[in-house]
């Protein structure tokens, strides 16, 4: 009876309901722990699909001699080594000189443009902390801009600097007087300005989002304390907001270089396809080295010494930042 007994036992611990539980929770936890990635999969290769395979083909471009006459079999051209890179980098050329100054152009127009969304950004998102009436209505006026489609912004705009009937010239020509005649806004001197102003409308408002989202975070205690101590309102925006936003504008500033040095749609419904030489931002020069000169190996060189430049400057600028917020802590 007892040896019959223990030779039971066994089967009747296999039929227990916990005893097939461990190796189903292990499955159920790698399925869980699976799933995230599965979801991403798709994602991942659109990404692979639409940035990283053109990528790494306008990287083997750059390295062939690709014109009009190799378009139909592009695979065809002959390699060309760095005599495209070369020829990009020859600043006593015609070609580097060209691409020199749309560099040092598109370098001056994304530090004033960033600069200034900032500052018109962080100052509106002060100003509308303040409670008052009719503060929703002016925060959503404040978003228009960057809510609006570039194509129809960028096309109003374009009306607007028309030289005979725009509105621009009317209003500081015709009725401020500030003009002695009509300016030509979109071809001379005049474009750059122009296009800062439209890049600056176009950017603010993300600028004031972004600065307004990083105020709710900053504890109202704060500035009542620092108004009991007789701090004024410059000194409460200088020692206690400024440093609160510091990760905000970090990210920010990174974001608005990226965005503003890389624009192509703007100045390009701007201008069309031949920017004047004061607003000829690298963006809409790389465009016309490649598809209007037919010359796609030498304009595949700038893309990939641009591609190489802003990887620089963000790495770089990471870390700095980075090693900023460690000697803050």
């Amino acid at each position: 009876m007892t040896t019959t007994a223990q030779a039971e036992r066994p089967a009747v611990r296999e039929n227990w309901p916990g005893a097939a539980r461990g190796p189903r929770r292990r499955t159920g936890r790698i399925h869980r722990a699976g799933l995230p990635y599965l979801l991403l999969l798709p994602a991942l290769l659109l990404e692979l699909l639409v940035h990283l395979v053109p990528m790494v083909i306008g990287i083997v471009m750059s390295f062939k001699e690709l014109t009009q006459f190799y378009i139909r079999d592009w695979g065809a051209a002959p390699w060309s080594a760095l005599d495209n890179y070369k020829v990009s980098v020859d600043f006593d050329a015609p070609v580097g000189e060209a691409l020199l100054h749309s560099f040092l152009v598109t370098i001056a127009f994304t530090v004033l443009s960033v600069g200034l969304c900032w500052l018109i950004g962080t100052a509106a998102a002060v100003f509308m902390q303040a409670s008052f009436r009719g503060r929703g209505l002016l925060r959503a006026l404040f978003l228009v801009p960057y809510a609006l489609p570039v194509y129809a912004a960028v096309i109003t705009w374009a009306f607007m600097f028309q030289h005979d009937n725009g509105l621009v010239n009317h209003v500081l020509h015709d009725q401020l007087g500030l003009t002695d005649k009509p300016s030509f806004w979109l071809i001379g001197d005049n474009s750059f300005i122009a296009l800062l102003t439209v890049s600056v409308w176009k950017g603010w408002p993300f600028a004031f989002l972004i600065v307004m989202a990083g105020l709710q975070n900053i504890p109202g205690e704060l500035y009542e304390a620092a108004a009991l101590d007789g701090a004024g309102v410059w000194q409460q925006i200088r020692r206690i907001t400024l440093p609160s936003l510091r990760p905000v504008n970090q990210v920010l500033v990174l974001v608005l270089f990226l965005w503003t040095f890389n624009d192509f749609n703007m100045p390009f419904v701007l201008f069309g396809r031949t920017a004047p030489e004061a607003a000829d931002l690298i963006s809409v020069h790389i465009y016309q080295a490649s598809f209007v000169t037919w010359n796609f190996g030498t304009g595949s060189a700038m893309s990939v010494l641009l591609l190489l430049f802003l990887l620089l400057v963000t790495g770089g600028y990471l870390g700095l930042t980075s090693r900023g917020r460690r000697k803050a802590s």
